[in-house]
């Protein structure tokens, strides 16, 4: 369930992103999202050609609104918490090629 009142920090905001990230088809969503719209990112920055950004957008907003509106049946964090869930997704794929991921999640509540 989610806490009603805004996060102060995002220590405590992360364990209730998680939470929302509960189901692993939603994090491999995301994972693919995130990665995905780094690479157009550093395209565009290379190219400077501005075309990308649309891409951007669409890589990284579509796999997760995906996730959270047909398998998570919730809303995206970012609708509340734009900096910080974006900030989390970066955080989920920097625990999942460390292999923290688990460990992370079982702290935060989530039965994995």
């Amino acid at each position: 369930m989610e806490n009603t009142s805004r996060y102060q920090t995002y220590q405590d905001f992360f364990p209730f992103y998680l939470r929302e990230h509960s189901k692993k088809s939603t994090r491999v969503l995301h994972y693919f999202g995130t990665l995905g719209y780094q690479v157009l990112f550093w395209s565009l920055i290379v190219t400077q050609n501005f075309l990308f950004l649309p891409l951007i957008l669409l890589a990284g907003y579509g796999p997760a609104w995906i996730g959270h509106f047909f398998y998570e049946k919730n809303k995206p964090a970012t609708f509340k918490y734009p900096l910080w869930s974006l900030r989390g997704d970066h955080h989920m794929v920097y625990l999942l090629l460390t292999g923290k991921i688990k460990q992370r999640l079982k702290e935060s509540g989530v039965t994995v």
